[in-house]
């Protein structure tokens, strides 16, 4: 059940309004000690955080907050922690492993970066489209928090043409994925003129947009954008919810309409020391997310990003909470575990194969009951 929430004004008549949202962000910690309980100690931290990293929160999200919980979920993953600032090592451990100029915020950023700035090409089949470096609130755990707001850029059609540029030199992509920051930050006709170029492209089979805007911000998903996606199908739409709170009725609506507009929605979510990472937090989500017709894919384990390590949990507790989920809930409840490094996705899973002998594998299942199974011999 969500805790008592802050005293934002939910009555105010332009709150369903994406723009009203945006427009009466909180930024400065003079707004914010409107909203929430702040120490004296969080003031100071808050100061030294935002010398470096970017701070923003909508209302809407901040009204999810329990203002007397200092560890609330959705707090931590809003309100500046001086942990962001705390000497990390694994980043130039990393480097030491692979004798490599492993030397940025986060070495995933240096993997598939083209000659394009907007397009990163990891994969043969598939690029990543940024088209925008904002967000309607900025994640203390984003694995892009350095650059995320700095500078902002929302893509002009100077930067979208050379990325439609690039795509369209390379009939091998079939898949684009619309990135940032957030897509959705954009107005309706700028995320159109991508769209409506992409499609124009034969070979690009499959368009999809990355937003966490159906968590963070559900009044953007309006009527007159969902009318405007449904010309450029097949889009699809992965969104970021990470603890059950955030599964509200004003996000269920968002998720409503872009369902009836024929976009199927899937959530990634990340694994969050303190926020989720236990066995009852993610079933609650889980189920919760399946309620709202919304299909768990991905659970991220938190990237090496520094200003967010102390997120990070180690890879044994993803390992158990996949293992509780499997068996336990419907198999599509549960998502896929991965870590990203600069070679891609990896899959990371329990072992259900234990054993093998001519002619058979041993199987285990999640009670930990065995069978043999009979073998081919090639």
């Amino acid at each position: 059940m969500v805790a008592e929430t802050a005293a934002v004004d939910t009555r105010n008549s332009e709150w369903d309004s994406w723009r009203w949202q945006l427009s009466n962000s909180i930024t400065t910690l003079d707004a914010l000690k409107d909203h929430i309980n702040i120490t004296p100690e969080e003031e100071e931290v808050f100061r030294k955080v935002g010398e470096k990293y970017v701070f923003r929160v909508t209302p809407y999200y901040l009204s999810l907050i329990d203002k007397k919980d200092p560890n609330d979920p959705v707090r931590l993953q809003a309100i500046p922690n001086i942990k962001e600032l705390d000497d990390v090592f694994h980043i130039d451990q990393l480097a030491s492993f692979h004798r490599s100029g492993v030397d940025s915020e986060n070495p995933l950023w240096k993997e598939g970066k083209t000659e394009v700035s907007c397009i990163v090409h990891r994969y043969p089949d598939r690029v990543l489209f940024h088209i925008t470096n904002l967000c309607a609130i900025y994640c203390r755990h984003c694995s892009r928090k350095v650059r995320a707001g700095r500078n902002a850029i929302v893509s002009n059609r100077d930067l979208i043409d050379k990325g439609i540029a690039y795509i369209a030199e390379r009939p091998e992509i079939r898949d684009v994925l619309l990135s940032g920051g957030d897509p959705l930050m954009m107005g309706d006709n700028k995320i159109e003129y991508a769209l409506s170029r992409l499609r124009h492209l034969p070979h690009v089979q499959i368009i999809r947009i990355g937003t966490r805007t159906p968590v963070t911000m559900p009044q953007r998903i309006t009527p007159e954008f969902c009318q405007m996606i449904k010309k450029y199908h097949p889009i699809w739409i992965n969104t970021h919810f990470n603890h059950p709170n955030e599964v509200t009725p004003e996000a269920k609506l968002a998720i409503e309409r872009l369902l009836e507009a024929g976009v199927p929605v899937g959530n990634q979510s990340v694994l969050l020391k303190g926020i989720n990472d236990s066995v009852e937090v993610m079933k609650e989500l889980v189920h919760k997310l399946l309620m709202a017709r919304v299909r768990p894919y991905y659970l991220y384990h938190a990237d090496l990003v520094r200003g967010a390590e102390h997120f990070r949990t180690s890879i044994n507790t993803g390992l158990h909470i996949i293992e509780s989920l499997r068996g336990h809930t419907t198999g599509f409840a549960v998502p896929q575990y991965v870590i990203c490094t600069p070679l891609g996705k990896t899959p990371l899973n329990p072992n259900y194969l234990i054993g093998s002998g001519p002619g058979y594998i041993t199987l285990r299942n999640y009670e930990w009951r065995t069978w043999k199974d009979p073998d081919r011999l090639d």
